[in-house]
């Protein structure tokens, strides 16, 4: 499927950003977009249309932005960008750490979402198209086509970021991976300022692939340069 015909949906309370961010889309060849101006409204179409990826407002009457993403989360691992009025590093990091694919603070230029838009889009979906072939990490198989960890009879979902993460670490696996690779791998170019949370997402991953997330076996930290995933046989 070509990039401009992921169907993308836009969240938010205010009628003329709703506006601004359809002309936007539209101006730069995205024609399948979806409004919404509120949580319910959102949730509706969301499971209704099944967009490629969520742009949206944290302060929405009603449920947050952050309630909502989860709501979403758990229905689909939808591609998701937080856009909000709301600048404090503490709720970029609050974004980011539930697993957002990024986070834009408004006013914003246009060209600027545009551009974070498509890093999102390739980077996720490229990922589903290369398809992927499973790998085990111990007693657990990945299954990067359907996005999963599958352990005895259990599956449990990764995010795009963790599946991106994993990727770069199983390409070089044995090998440290330095920050600023994964990084790279997961944010594109723009990956300045990122280095916490990657931290968050690697626990998070952890949690999903060790059966001790404390005290790893797999996924291991090089102090100072970054992290590294342990061959089968070491």
């Amino acid at each position: 499927m070509e990039l401009y015909e992921r169907k993308i949906m836009a969240v938010d309370d205010h009628r003329g950003i709703r506006q601004l961010i359809d002309g936007i889309l539209r101006e730069h060849g995205f024609t399948r977009v979806i409004l919404a101006g509120n949580g319910e409204e959102a949730m509706r179409l969301f499971l209704a249309e099944k967009p490629e990826l969520v742009i949206l407002d944290i302060m929405l009457p009603g449920e947050d932005g952050f309630t909502l993403f989860q709501k979403m989360r758990e229905k689909e691992n939808v591609p998701i960008l937080f856009l909000s009025a709301k600048d404090g590093d503490e709720d970029r990091l609050l974004g980011l750490g539930l697993g957002a694919d990024d986070y834009l603070t408004k006013p914003f230029l246009p060209e600027e979402l545009v551009l974070r838009i498509h890093a999102i889009l390739k980077r996720t979906y490229r990922v589903t198209e290369e398809r992927e072939k499973s790998f085990c990490i111990g007693n657990r198989e990945i299954l990067p086509e359907r996005a999963l960890v599958r352990y005895k009879e259990r599956e449990v979902p990764l995010t795009a970021k963790e599946l991106l993460l994993l990727a770069k670490l199983n390409e070089n696996r044995g090998r440290i991976v330095t920050f600023d690779a994964l990084c790279g791998a997961v944010w594109g170019d723009s990956y300045y300022g990122y280095e916490n949370t990657l931290m968050v997402h690697i626990r998070h991953l952890r949690e999903k692939i060790e059966e001790d997330p404390s005290h790893p076996r797999w996924l291991l930290t090089a102090r100072g340069l970054g992290y590294r995933l342990v061959k089968e046989d070491a």
